[in-house]
């Protein structure tokens, strides 16, 4: 049983910053892949960064040189920080992994609850 718990989205004003945070607990086994995600209401769910298994990085066009992925494996948390926030940056954001609980199970698709953030022009 795995739970990913986002924390960190708020009110902000364009220009400014914020960092959102997502805990990972649970028994796991391995994690293919992790990353953020983001949906405003009647659209689509998109890639806003993510990590790779092989260690790397991909970023929406939207965002490069904005935001950047991170975690912390002794804490089995993943973070985003945003930096230089735009109004059009206003979604609810999601975090989501691809892990194996144990190693003789599939991998599994997780998503956190998500977490709103809002930037006012």
């Amino acid at each position: 049983q795995v739970q990913l718990v986002e924390s960190g989205g708020g009110l902000v004003q364009a220009g400014g910053s914020l960092r959102l945070s997502c805990v990972a607990s649970g028994i796991i086994f391995s994690i293919n892949v992790m990353g953020w995600y983001r949906q405003a209401p009647g659209k689509q769910r998109e890639l806003v960064a993510a990590f790779t298994s092989d260690g790397s990085t991909n970023y929406a066009d939207s965002v490069k040189g904005r935001f950047t992925i991170s975690r912390d494996n002794a804490k089995n948390t993943m973070y985003l920080q945003m930096n230089s926030l735009r109004p059009e940056d206003t979604d609810v954001y999601y975090c989501n992994a691809v892990l194996r609980t144990r190693y003789y199970e599939p991998p599994t698709n997780y998503w956190g609850q998500g977490t709103q953030v809002t930037v006012s022009s």
